[in-house]
């Protein structure tokens, strides 16, 4: 099997950095190499002591080589309605994102469009995503169909939605499960692959078909869960008048058994303390959205409170009510969302979030958000200086930190050199 040496300075993380001192969370190698084999990193360490006289050379230097970027919460078919003016979330849903998906019964048009999400995905330095599909089991399908023939790790389920959406867009509490069954069967653990179980919210689920959202988490305890919870204060009223048994928006994914471990709930901004001991309680994980909450005006994720009630928090595009592909962007925003309520992202604790910090809130840190050998070699590799203001600011770093910082703030697409997934450059020269 071919084998693939890679130079580069290389980071990564293996524990989340606690302070902006505690260097000793990651491993940094000025002089690096990595060495890969049939997509999985065999592996890593000084260029000394890695070496392989037989293996095709590649050379990053001086550019920085960390693990691929991990994207927990985006919208595939809402590519096209990025930057749709609209007041707040439930306009924007009901005047541009429902009519857009609405599309994707179009096979077509998926599989074009499959294909045109992932380019922007690797083009951004993400190697792996969880993705809503369409309520059509033809969205997720080519979604699918096109991460298989990529080798590129990739989450997603077709939403399950039966009310309060356009005729067009709505299944029904049979369908949903049926069409999500057998994309389970089809797909789930099929490469690098998995199903999410996937009720758009409350607010577009009928009892009946939270019931059935119910019986495939029961059946499927190894797939993901992702819905939305607690972003929109007008959203959050909608879901307890629907709802009026519930304690408060929190407990109806509880009622229904879709709070465990690997359930993956969007937004999560205006929680109760009852609601966040519920949640730490399950193990599900809050998922922090900060482009979005922004855009749409929703209000400020709250990372230190729900941290110091027990939960692990991911971090993610939200692509389209998001405004960028670039979870450089993501972190920028992020740190001004904190910022605004006296919390300190360092930069540090910000790329082990968007590597293996996202990694473990999907259960997946052993197989990637490293540069461990035996993990999958998905990696990027980065150039601080990619622009003029960024050489500029470049000028006068200190060290690493300042570099990471400067990524962090000013990155983009542009500071992408080059995406990796399972060992293949994805990104075009």
């Amino acid at each position: 099997m071919t084998q693939t040496l890679i130079r580069a300075r290389l980071l990564s993380f293996h524990r989340e950095p606690q302070t902006p001192d505690d260097t000793g969370a990651a491993t940094y190698i000025e002089d690096g190499a990595l060495l890969i084999e049939g997509g999985t990193i065999r592996a890593m360490g000084e260029a000394r002591d890695v070496t392989a006289p037989d293996a095709k050379l590649i050379d990053h230097r001086p550019h920085l080589l960390m693990p691929g970027f991990i994207d927990t919460h985006l919208h595939f078919p809402q590519t096209q309605v990025i930057a749709s003016w609209a007041a707040e979330l439930l306009d924007w849903l009901n005047d541009y994102t429902f009519p857009e998906e609405t599309r994707y019964a179009d096979p077509a048009l998926c599989d074009a469009m499959a294909s045109a999400f992932l380019d922007r995905l690797t083009d951004h330095g993400t190697t792996t995503a969880v993705a809503y599909a369409s309520v059509h089991a033809s969205s997720a399908e080519a979604l699918f169909a096109e991460a298989f023939k990529r080798d590129m790790r990739l989450i997603t389920g077709k939403v399950m939605m039966d009310r309060n959406a356009p005729d067009g867009l709505c299944d029904t509490p049979q369908s949903s499960y049926d069409d999500s069954k057998a994309l389970i069967a089809r797909w789930h653990g099929v490469g690098r692959l998995g199903y999410a179980i996937t009720p758009r919210f409350a607010i577009t689920s009928t009892p009946a078909q939270m019931d059935a959202a119910q019986a495939l988490a029961a059946e499927h305890p190894d797939c993901h869960i992702q819905t939305h919870l607690s972003e929109n204060h007008a959203e959050i009223a909608l879901s307890c008048q629907l709802y009026p048994e519930a304690k408060d928006y929190t407990d109806i994914y509880a009622r229904y058994g879709l709070l465990r471990g690997n359930s993956l709930m969007g937004h999560c901004i205006h929680l109760a303390d009852r609601e966040i001991g519920a949640l730490a309680e399950a193990g599900a994980k809050p998922v922090f959205c900060p482009t979005s909450n922004l855009f749409l005006g929703s209000g400020l994720f709250n990372d230190a409170k729900l941290r110091a009630g027990g939960l692990t928090n991911a971090i993610a595009t939200d692509i389209g009510g998001g405004t960028s592909y670039s979870l450089l962007q993501t972190l920028a925003e992020g740190y001004k969302v904190l910022q605004l309520q006296g919390q300190r992202l360092h930069p540090y604790r910000a790329f082990h979030w968007i590597t293996r910090g996202n990694a473990v809130a999907l259960g997946m840190a052993d197989r990637i958000g490293t540069l461990d050998p035996g993990t999958e070699a998905d990696f990027v590799v980065l150039n601080a200086s990619a622009t003029l203001a960024m050489a500029q600011r470049m000028d006068r770093a200190r060290g690493l930190v300042d570099e990471l910082f400067t990524l962090q703030v000013m990155g983009d697409d542009r500071a992408v050199v080059q995406t990796y997934v399972a060992g293949q450059h994805r990104k075009p020269a």
